[in-house]
Order: C-alpha cells, then structure tokens, then sequence
C-alpha cells in the first residue's frame, strides 16, 4: 500500500507541476495579448497636472489641453474651458465634434431652434457644417471634452444686413 500512496502522491506533485506550467504559460499568452497590437504605455495626468493654455483657433477666453493629436492638423481629443458667461454667435466647424461636459453649464443653441442647457454628463455631437451657438452660464466655468475626426475651426455665420429700400 506504501508504494500506491507513493505513486499517487507523485503523480499529483507531476500533475500539479504541470498545471502550473501550463497555467503560467497561458499567463504569459494573456500578457503578450494584452499589448499586442499597441504596447503603448499608460497616459495619467491628475488634474492638477494639466497645463491649460489658449485654445489654437478658437475665440479669446477659450482654454484647452490636448490629450492626443493636435487639433491645429487633424484628428484630435482634448478637454476645453469656456469662462463663465463666454458666448460664440452662430457659427460652424469644418469637422465632427463629440462633446462630453465635465462641469458647469454649456449653453448648446440650434439655429432657429431653442438653447438647450447641458449639464455634467451630457452629450452632444456637432456634425460638420451644422449652424449652432455655443456658450457658458453666468455661474460658472464650462468645462468639456472634445473628440473629432479632424482639426478645429470655427467659421462665423453672417447675419445678412437688412435689405435697403
């Protein structure tokens, strides 16, 4: 009986080795998987860290930190900060704009339509070429990310002077 014990504890104690094995190699299968394909390292800035600066492009007051791209060329994603009150009258932009508000409260007007008042949390997409006001309440800062397919620009809509008689 000594030696079935003997052999039932070594082949559990091979059984186990390879199971380990096994499940470190499938460990290490899990990892390589995990950064194949970007191996990019991690970006983390606490918010104390974020260098604001003006916004390129965009009227003054605007404030913006760029998270990746560069809005100036192309695809792009940062966070932007109108001051409280801030107000752009009807215009455009040439690209997409996902926009997500952080804080405050963004001020979102459709041309000919109603202001829609967006709080934390909301969001709204601005497809190129659409004809919007945009602006900030009184009572404080908005705060707001922005994710588009290609550069920022703003193009001002003109109001057509009434028709002399």
């Amino acid at each position: 009986m000594v030696k079935t014990w003997k052999g039932i504890l070594g082949f559990s104690a091979a059984a186990l080795i390879v199971a380990t094995a096994l499940g470190q190699a499938a460990e290490a299968g899990k990892q390589k998987a995990s950064t194949k394909g970007g191996g990019k390292a991690a970006v983390i800035w606490p918010a104390g860290d974020l260098k604001w600066t003006d916004a390129p492009n965009a009227p003054p007051g605007v404030k913006q930190v760029t998270l990746w791209g560069d809005s100036t060329k192309g695809a792009y994603g940062a966070l932007q900060k109108f001051p409280a009150g801030f107000s752009a009258p009807l215009h455009t932009h040439s690209s997409d704009m996902h926009v997500v508000i952080v804080s405050g409260t963004f001020l979102h007007t459709p041309e000919g339509k109603p202001e829609v008042r967006l709080g934390p949390g909301s969001y709204l997409l601005q497809p190129a070429n659409y004809r919007h006001s945009t602006g900030c309440d009184k009572a404080s800062e908005c705060v707001f990310s922005i994710d588009s397919p290609g550069k920022f620009d703003i193009k001002m809509v003109e109001e057509k002077a009434p028709a002399k008689k």
